[in-house]
């Protein structure tokens, strides 16, 4: 049983039964699901949830689902990392790093709020399933949609990196490339879905979707041995996660499932900072830009939930920063090569957020700190093809790999000196 209990407006407060809306018919503000907290505190402890299978569905009774699920039952429940070797460059005690680039199926924290949203819309009774894209999330649609057989339909913008591009089409579904960026996209897929009556899982079925992204935030708290990281760094796109990661963290402190406080950091490319700069001039106006970055998975230079994430920043204490594509392409080698991990560059991007955080005493260096990695690197290898090593070539012989290992040697012995 579902104990999700409607649809409120987040501006106005009108409420609406459960249904494939996004906007409030009075005031035209989003909509967000709305539960019986006190049932769900009823039923729901630790212990029921650590019983279940490791994934996003051990925390059901927060999500706005009936019934058993179809689809997602191998997604979320990815290894939160301690991150030693990272901190001691970072100069700090407690570093963790949870790793979304290896949920199933398509490597992306993506997979969670798909497994949610198709989910809802198969209990709406729709066959067709559909959705705006930088890349991530066009993956996660197409791969869900093959499991449960439904009809796909993706929109993507045109200059899509390739591992994104194919990630998708291996799927099977119908890809659209848009001449225009992710905004342009979305504009075009608002009008589609009103004509077509699809389910586009980032637009008419929002507000379930966007629910998904909380079990991020269950996750890190649980993992962590039922606390809060003091501190947690969060990328952000069209501003679905960071708001749904503060908002897990209440529940669970509501319910009684965890204690204490959190701050809450997010983390833009310079080439598309609209939410940072909001925050930087005090204001809640976020005026659109274009983007222009390599970091093109949170290129969103007019996001849906920017206000929210002003918001939930402003409310925990937090605080947020852009960095250069320079500065994101350094933090993913400095991951890879410390904590062997891959990220795109929206990790990258958070890493060096982190960094530049700690840097200015925002973050003291004597509290837990949470990264957020939401994607896998192996997609974007364009955005650091140009800066590492290629393979040294030698004839099959031992007497030349002998005299390239002196050169290596020789190498070490010059650093070192």
């Amino acid at each position: 049983m579902s104990h999700a209990k409607g649809l409120r407006c987040r501006e106005c407060g009108a409420e609406t039964p459960i249904a494939p809306l996004h906007v409030c018919e009075t005031c035209f503000g989003p909509l967000e699901v709305q539960y019986d907290y006190d049932a769900i505190r009823r039923v729901l402890t630790r212990e029921v949830i650590e019983r279940r299978p490791r994934n996003l569905w051990r925390y059901r009774e927060l999500l706005p689902i009936e019934g058993e699920p179809q689809i997602g039952l191998h997604s979320g429940f990815t290894p939160l990392v301690r991150a030693d070797r990272l901190a001691a460059l970072f100069g700090v005690k407690e570093l963790w790093i949870k790793d979304d680039s290896v949920n199933h199926p398509t490597f992306s924290y993506k997979d969670r709020v798909v497994s949610v949203a198709i989910s809802k819309a198969i209990e709406f009774g729709f066959d067709t399933v559909s959705c705006a894209s930088t890349g991530n999330l066009a993956n996660s649609v197409s791969a869900h949609a093959a499991r449960a057989g439904l009809n796909c339909f993706i929109f993507i913008p045109d200059d899509l990196e390739q591992g994104k591009v194919i990630g998708s089409t291996i799927y099977g579904p119908r890809a659209i490339a848009i001449r225009g960026n992710y905004d342009d996209v979305n504009r075009l897929c608002s009008e589609i879905a009103d004509k077509y009556g699809w389910a586009f899982v980032n637009i008419n079925v929002r507000p379930y979707y966007t629910e998904g992204a909380k079990t991020y935030g269950f996750e890190v708290a649980e993992q962590l041995g039922w606390r809060l990281p003091q501190h947690i760094i969060v990328p952000v796109a069209g501003g679905t996660i960071l708001p749904k990661v503060a908002k897990a963290f209440r529940e669970l402190r509501d319910l009684g499932l965890v204690e204490g406080d959190f701050k809450i950091y997010g983390a833009q490319a310079g080439g598309c900072a609209p939410v940072v700069q909001a925050l930087h001039k005090h204001t809640d106006l976020i005026s659109p830009v274009k983007p222009a970055t390599i970091a093109k998975s949170i290129a969103i230079g007019n996001p849906a939930d920017g206000y929210y994430v002003l918001k939930a920043v402003r409310e925990s204490g937090g605080w947020g920063e852009s960095v250069t594509d320079e500065e994101i392409v350094d933090a993913i080698q400095l991951l890879a090569r410390t904590e062997g991990i891959f990220t795109e560059p929206a990790g990258g991007t958070t890493v060096a957020v982190t960094r530049k955080l700690v840097a200015q005493g925002r973050i003291p260096q004597d509290e837990s700190i949470v990264i957020c990695v939401t994607g896998n690197g192996y997609k974007t290898l364009e955005a650091v093809i140009d800066g590492v090593e290629q393979p040294s070539r030698i004839p099959a012989r031992l007497a030349d790999f002998d005299a390239l290992y002196a050169q290596f040697r020789g190498g070490r012995e010059a650093s070192a000196g």
